[in-house]
């Protein structure tokens, strides 16, 4: 999907952004312990096989429903997600990290996270 964001659109999504992060961060986590148990002590407390696929596709459908958005998915530990958008005549991306109340900075499009700058 080529859709572009205004602030104020990307801004009214960030409210369900953060609940879907939450429980993003909530499913990595218990993944990385259960797989992590299993590894090194061949059972998990959280569970096996199924518990683990069912980790694994929560997760891709969180990322799955926020590309079906529009939304660009650049990372996962830590959550960065990318609203494609316009500034000033310019290709931009705003952009949210895990662990921002606000959506607060964007960088040119071809310049990436370390080009972020505050909203103006």
């Amino acid at each position: 999907m080529d859709r572009l964001f205004t602030v104020d659109e990307a801004r009214a999504l960030l409210p369900s952004i953060v609940a879907d992060a939450r429980a993003l961060v909530a499913a990595r986590a218990d993944m990385t312990q259960l797989a992590h148990d299993r590894r090194t002590a061949g059972t998990s407390p959280l569970g096996g096989i199924p518990e683990l696929k069912a980790l694994e596709a929560r997760i891709e459908d969180l990322l799955s429903g926020w590309a079906r958005q529009g939304i660009e998915v650049k990372g996962v530990a830590p959550v960065l997600l990318d609203f494609p958008a316009v500034l000033d005549g310019a290709s931009v991306r705003l952009c949210w990290i895990e662990g921002e109340t606000e959506l607060r900075w964007y960088h040119r499009t071809e310049l990436g996270f370390a080009g972020r700058r505050p909203l103006p």
